[in-house]
């Protein structure tokens, strides 16, 4: 290209600049410096091809270059450690996200971790053009040359994510979440004006709402039809327009132009290493980036640039399926406008009849050896000198397309036919309305076509009245549509080894696994045995995907059982992220799941819960004694160093299951598990009253420590354990509050120290003080956690709850009786039903027996019976089993060695013979004990 291919253009501009700014400055500058921009881009020997991610009118521009010059090296804007992947995209069904992820970071703050990037990838894209058509054309090469996964965080600000505040027409983030979730987005070719004043103005001369209707109404339409020099040197316009008026985030800005120093540092080498020709390569990058100003920009610039070294962090890569929602949470675009893209991709393939690229084997289809062939013998395009495009575009008014009734007509009918299909009291009428009105708000909006956003907003205003009736409005109506939510697939192929291995383990239960949406699966492991290796599966995938991928709805898995009948729900194909990413982490779901465990218990928040938690998990899901019994010493570590007793009823209930288990499953108790009770049993004595006095631990705490204390006194003290340091502890446990205090008085009476009498009295003298009464309830609250540790008291809990009701009159009773209710449901609702069964028990089962009903507690000391004293003097009355039967006692008598014999009895008892033989027994005995 000659130095005055944009002269006249810079004439015209330099004119205006003068004309509307008085005079030439900064408005001037601009200008011509967008023109020098787009002069510069188009004079280098290396082809450069800008695009806009996403955008139709790119991807079709692409397919005809491409035709056209068939370069033999293609360099792409994307992770240069992506590059293994690029080849499975065959096995996929687009759109799907390529994805580098490290769940360790070494390098980076702790609390980025996981680190995942993403790049999605569709048919409407430019860069698919270009992968296609450099995988299956022999003798081209593909070269990714933008920054790799790590420089992405190396050049991530510590202090910040330093991205930009969400677009207000984006997505909720919910879409995001279900695909690309927290990752951070390779924006390939992203293209939107970085000064907020100049898109708002933009949007408000354009007549149009947000920024995706913009693009498609000014840049899209009328790109669809044009050459390449016109579409190049337009997309290149627009790169400088936005980069030159975007004042930006500095840090933002340094790191796009790192990102061009490093591609065009990349490029310069790959081209010295192989020999390229610079006119038999095409660089496929951002318009943003292809007008760049950096001076290491084009083949003959500086090599100045350094590129860091890689850290530490061992990064995963693979396929995640992506959807149409996903992309355009991540790159700020309007609900529905990637939807929109995919419509107009294919109208212009229909109407220009350009025939794209497409990897072979994409989602079933092959493609023919005609145009394969074709395709291997073209030649290249002959280059000629560009002209100047710009300026006639710019001139050019907007060409006005005729209206397509037929196509408007359909439109509005099928949108009419969805809206009944969702509980729209939708007519024929309607559909007229919808299409007079897109017509009218297009003429309003100086357009002689509506567009679909036009159409959008016609369907809203005619058809969706006050409510929406259903799940779905009617914006969302007209998305689905005009495309929908299309949502990618990951191929079988293309999986992971832990995500193949899944669905290889799975296979008998005869279900499409990789197809969205909830299937039933029943497993009848009675008849059919092999499928318990898939319950096993299951329940592991259940524990380590989210929820929904994995649920059961009949069936379950305790310590010590084992499954007959099972039900599932399985969504492995909604869910496929999750499971892909569970393959970066290690090679089987056992080896991930036993990781997990392991980062849960020796992680710094492990609590003796949590640990014992990971405990119960690895003998319940992956049977081992081995990781069980390391994690048990890791929960006895953690006991040790523990202050609080916070987590005491969580460690109660998992000690006593995995108890039971052992011992009915085991000969004998693990080793960690004795000396986590003997521990445990030491710990809790010397926080008990502490506990007690403590405001902050509650008095369903205390209770599990003494539910603790006591169902494992007999375990602990056959280890070892003094009970006089339980006896202590509760004599030096002082509480005020009234619940505590009772809880207090339980344990006294299970250790001996109070009897139920005086327990009993201490609660009459409660109800006869009319200061306490009010704070009764509490007590009742107290009592009710005793039967955690002490649950022979059920029947005095009855007792004093009955003797409330029969003692307090109606005035005292009805106002707190609110307050013992909300008290023992929201205190103790899980011993409630012990205190029901008690009472079931107590009470008269009929109506009618109440009246002359009597309660125990009252009745029994009636029916108490004295024993009557034994007449020393009528002797023995003997035994006459053994009497009748001589002969067993003589055999019991031989085996014990005993040699006496059968006696007479006589008229009074013969005495002890035991002292009489040996005296000096007795006589120390006396001694000892201070008998004179």
């Amino acid at each position: 290209m000659n130095e005055g291919t944009f002269t006249a253009l810079r004439t015209q501009l330099q004119e205006a600049a003068t004309a509307f700014a008085d005079g030439p400055g900064a408005l001037e500058g601009i200008l011509l410096g967008i023109v020098d921009d787009v002069d510069r881009a188009v004079r280098e020997p290396l082809e450069i091809f800008p695009v806009c991610h996403h955008s139709p009118a790119s991807a079709l521009a692409m397919a005809r270059r491409l035709r056209e010059k068939q370069p033999k090296v293609v360099y792409l804007e994307l992770c240069e450690d992506m590059a293994p992947l690029l080849t499975e995209l065959r096995n996929c069904r687009l759109p799907v996200a390529v994805q580098a992820f490290a769940t360790e970071v070494d390098g980076f703050p702790a609390e980025w971790a996981p680190l995942s990037v993403v790049a999605p990838i569709t048919e409407v894209s430019a860069e698919y053009q270009a992968i296609a058509y450099a995988l299956d054309t022999p003798g081209v090469e593909l070269v990714l040359v933008d920054r790799s996964s790590d420089h992405v965080f190396q050049w991530q600000e510590r202090d910040g994510t330093g991205g930009e505040p969400a677009d207000p027409d984006a997505p909720s983030a919910d879409a995001e979440a279900a695909l690309h979730g927290d990752a951070v987005g390779v924006e390939i070719g992203d293209l939107r004006p970085r000064f907020a004043e100049l898109e708002e103005h933009l949007l408000r001369h354009g007549r149009v709402r947000h920024w995706s209707e913009w693009w498609h109404q000014y840049v899209e339409l009328p790109l669809g039809d044009s050459d390449h020099d016109t579409y190049r040197q337009v997309m290149l316009l627009i790169g400088s327009l936005f980069r030159r008026l975007a004042p930006g985030d500095p840090h933002r800005v340094r790191v796009d132009e790192d990102r061009e120093r490093y591609m065009w540092t990349r490029m310069r080498r790959h081209l010295a290493a192989t020999g390229t020709d610079p006119a038999d390569a095409l660089y496929v990058c951002g318009a943003f980036h292809a007008a760049s100003r950096v001076a290491e920009f084009g083949v003959h610039g500086t090599d100045t640039f350094e590129i860091s070294p890689p850290s530490a962090t061992k990064w995963q890569h693979g396929l995640i399926p992506s959807s149409h929602a996903a992309i355009e949470a991540q790159f700020g675009l309007a609900a529905g406008s990637v939807s929109i893209a995919a419509t107009e991709w294919a109208k212009n393939l229909k109407r220009t009849r350009v025939k794209p690229y497409r990897l072979t084997g994409q989602a079933g289809r092959k493609a023919s050896k005609k145009a394969a062939k074709a395709l291997a013998t073209a030649a290249p395009a002959v280059g000629s000198a560009a002209s100047d495009k710009l300026t006639g575009f710019l001139q050019r008014p907007p060409v006005l397309d005729r209206l397509d009734e037929e196509e408007l007509l359909g439109w509005s009918v099928e949108i009419v036919r969805a809206a009944r299909r969702n509980g729209y009291l939708a007519s024929t009428a309607d559909a007229i309305a919808v299409f007079e009105t897109s017509i009218l708000l297009a003429g309003m909006r100086d357009r002689a076509k509506p567009t679909p956003y036009d159409f959008q907003d016609a369907a809203v205003t005619c058809i969706e009245k006050d409510t929406v009736p259903g799940r779905r409005d009617v914006r969302r109506l007209v998305e689905i549509m005009l495309g929908g939510d299309r949502t990618g697939q990951v191929g079988y192929d293309a999986l992971p080894p832990l995500a193949r291995d899944v669905h290889d383990r799975l296979a008998p239960l005869n279900l499409k696994l990789q197809q969205r949406g909830v299937q039933r699966a029943l497993l009848d492991m009675a008849s059919r045995p092999e499928l318990e290796q898939c319950s096993d599966v299951l329940w592991m995938l259940r524990h380590l995907m989210p929820h929904g991928a994995a649920r059961p709805i009949m069936g379950e898995r305790k310590l010590g059982e084992r499954p007959i009948q099972e039900s599932w729900d399985l969504a492995l194909g909604t869910h496929q992220r999750a499971l892909i990413e569970l393959g970066y982490e290690g090679v089987s779901i056992e080896q991930v799941l036993e990781q997990r465990l392991r980062r849960t218990a020796y992680g710094p928040q492990a609590t003796t819960a949590t640990v014992l938690e990971a405990v119960e998990d690895a003998t319940l899901y992956l049977r081992s004694r081995r990781l069980a019994d390391e994690l048990g010493g890791r929960a006895l570590e953690v006991l040790a160093t523990e202050r609080s007793v916070d987590g005491a009823p969580e460690v109660l209930r998992r000690v006593r299951g995995l108890l039971a288990y052992y011992r009915t499953s085991e000969p004998a108790l693990p080793q960690w598990i004795e000396s986590f009770v003997k521990t445990g049993y030491a710990h809790y004595c010397t926080l008990l009253p502490t506990a007690f006095t403590d405001d902050d631990a509650s008095v369903r705490q205390v209770a599990a420590m003494l539910g603790f204390l006591f169902s494992m006194e007999s375990l602990a003290l056959s280890l070892g354990c003094d009970r006089n340091q339980l006896e202590l502890a509760v004599a030096q446990s002082h509480p005020e509050d009234p619940a505590k205090t009772a809880l207090l008085w339980a344990a006294k009476t299970q250790l001996g120290t109070l009897s139920r009498a005086d327990l009993r009295a201490r609660c009459d003298e409660l109800l006869g003080n009319p200061l306490v009464l009010p704070a009764y309830p509490r007590y009742l609250s107290g009592f009710l956690h005793a039967l955690e540790p002490v649950p022979g008291l059920a029947d005095f809990v009855v007792e004093a709850v009955s003797n409330a009701f029969a003692r307090l009159p109606d005035p005292v009773l009805l106002p707190w009786l609110p307050t013992l209710i909300t008290t023992l449901r929201s205190g103790g609702a899980d011993l409630t039903p012990l205190l029901i069964r008690e009472a079931g028990r107590v009470f008269p089962g009929r109506l009618a027996a109440l009246d002359a009903w009597t309660p125990p507690w009252r009745a029994e000391p009636a029916h108490t019976a004295v024993r009557p004293a034994r007449d020393r003097a009528s002797g023995p009355r003997g035994l006459p089993l053994l009497a009748a039967h001589p002969a067993t006692c003589d055999a019991v008598a031989d085996l014990l060695g005993c040699d006496g014999g059968w006696e007479t009895a006589g008229p009074a008892p013969a005495g002890a013979a035991l002292p009489a033989r040996h005296p000096e027994t007795a006589r120390a005995l006396g001694a000892l004990l201070g008998s004179p």
